[in-house]
C-alpha cells in the first residue's frame, strides 16, 4: 500500500508535526522479563526517524515492572503492588537508561517524565505537566513518559499506559497518537483463532461494533491487551485525535506512511484543555439520570441541565464536583460540574425553574461547565 492509497486519517498521521506513540512491555521484554536491547534500537530507530523527519515525538513506554523482575530474580510479573513498586524501582533506571543510550546514537537527548493518575485528576497538576513536556520539546528533547508505579497506589493508578498515551496526546496538543502493540492491527476476534477478521478502518462506533478485544495481554508481562488500546484509541479519536494502531514490529512503516495496522478517523472536536480534562481525565463523584428531553438538550444541543430534567440523584457529592450524566438506560452521554450538593437535590428534580426556591432557581450543571460524550 502507498501512501497515495491510503486513507485521510493515514495521512494524518503520517503528517502529524507533533506525535505520541505508545509501546508496550510485550514489546521491549523477553519472556523472562528483560528488556530486549535489539527491540528497543529498533523502535528509537524508527522514533529518531520520525524526529529527523521534523517532527516532535513523546514516547509513553511501559517496561518499568518487566525490567525490573530478571534483576531482582522474580520468574513473573508480581501481583501484589508493593513488589511491583519495588520491580518498578529497579526497572525504571533500567529503562531510561537503555533509552538515553540507544537514543544517544542520533544525538537525540531523553527526559524521563513519570506521571500519575493525580497529575491529569488534579486541574493544578495537569497545567504543570503541560508546561514541562512544552518546554522539553522546545528545547529538542524527546520526553519518555510511564506510569509512575514506584508510588502509584490502587486508589490512583491510569490501569494501563494505553489509556495514559491517549490522556499524554491531548494534554501535550499532539497531531496524532500511535499505539505499538506485539499484534499487527485490531481483529474483531482472537486473531491466533482462524476466521479472526482484521479491521483496518474505524470511521465510527458501527465499525467495531463486532470486534471482541481481550483484556490480558498474551505475553503476561503487560496490563493493558487489546481491549485497553481499542479504549483508548476510541478516547483519543473522540477528543479531536487520529490514531494508528499497529505492531511494534511495523514501527518504521507506522511512523513512516502509517499504511500499516488500523487507522481511527476523529469522531469528535478538538477541546481545550479544560474541556478535555472535565471530560475525560477527572474523577467524577455521582451521577445525575435525565430524561429523554434533557438528554436531548445537553447531549444534543449542549444545553445547561435544569432541575426539572432530572429524574433521579446517585452518589454523594458537593457543588463544585464533577458528575456523570446519564440517561434512563444507564449510558452516560455527558460530564459537567454540578452547582448544587447531592442532599439538595431530591427536593429539586422535576421541577420547573420558576417553582423553585429563590436561592436554588439557576442551572443544575451550567453549559459552560458540560462536556457531551460521544458513546465509547
Amino acid at each position: 500500500m502507498t501512501l497515495a492509497g491510503v486513507s485521510r486519517t493515514r495521512r494524518a498521521v503520517a503528517a502529524a508535526g507533533r506525535v505520541v506513540v505508545k509501546v508496550g512491555s510485550s514489546s521491549l521484554t523477553t519472556a523472562q522479563g528483560g528488556l530486549d536491547p535489539s527491540r528497543l534500537d529498533a523502535l528509537v530507530d524508527a522514533v529518531a526517524a520520525r524526529c529527523a523527519a521534523g517532527s516532535q515525538v513523546v514516547l509513553v513506554s511501559s517496561g518499568a515492572i518487566a525490567a525490573g523482575l530478571a534483576p531482582l530474580g522474580l520468574a513473573r510479573r508480581p501481583k501484589d503492588l508493593a513488589t511491583q513498586q519495588a520491580a518498578a524501582s529497579v526497572g525504571q533506571l533500567t529503562l531510561a537508561h537503555a533509552y538515553a543510550n540507544s537514543f544517544g546514537r542520533y544525538s537525540l537527548t531523553v527526559g524521563q517524565v513519570l506521571l500519575t493518575a493525580d497529575d491529569v485528576v488534579r486541574r493544578a497538576h495537569y497545567r504543570n505537566a503541560q508546561r514541562t513536556f512544552s518546554r522539553l520539546l522546545a528545547l529538542g528533547a524527546v520526553p519518555v513518559v510511564n506510569e509512575n508505579d514506584t508510588v502509584a497506589t490502587e486508589e490512583i493508578r491510569f490501569g494501563d499506559n494505553d489509556r495514559l498515551a491517549a490522556l499524554v496526546a491531548h494534554l501535550v496538543g499532539a497531531d496524532a497518537l500511535v499505539l505499538l502493540s506485539d499484534v499487527d492491527a485490531l481483529y474483531d476476534g482472537d486473531p491466533r483463532v482462524p476466521g479472526a477478521r482484521r479491521v483496518t478502518e474505524v470511521e465510527g462506533a458501527a465499525d467495531v461494533s463486532d470486534v471482541k478485544a481481550g483484556s490480558v495481554g498474551a505475553s503476561g508481562l503487560g496490563t493493558g491487551g487489546m481491549a485497553s488500546k481499542l479504549a483508548a484509541a476510541r478516547l483519543a479519536a473522540a477528543a479531536g485525535v487520529p490514531v494508528l494502531l499497529a505492531g511494534s514490529f511495523d514501527a518504521a512503516r507506522a511512523l513512516g506512511p502509517a499504511d500499516v495496522g488500523t487507522a481511527f478517523a476523529v469522531t469528535g472536536p478538538r477541546l481545550s484543555a479544560r474541556r478535555f480534562w472535565l471530560g475525560y481525565a477527572t474523577d467524577t463523584n455521582g451521577r445525575l439520570v435525565l430524561d429523554d428531553g434533557a438528554v436531548a438538550a445537553v447531549a444534543g444541543r449542549r444545553r445547561s441541565l435544569l432541575a426539572a430534567g432530572i429524574t433521579a440523584v446517585e452518589g454523594t457529592f458537593e457543588a463544585g464536583d464533577v458528575v456523570e450524566l446519564a440517561d434512563a438506560s444507564g449510558a452516560v452521554v455527558a460530564r459537567g460540574v454540578v452547582a448544587h450538593d447531592a442532599a439538595e437535590l431530591p427536593a429539586l428534580i422535576g421541577r420547573k425553574t420558576a417553582d423553585l426556591p429563590p436561592d436554588h432557581r439557576r442551572e443544575i450543571v451550567h453549559a459552560d461547565d458540560l462536556v457531551p460524550l460521544p458513546p465509547l
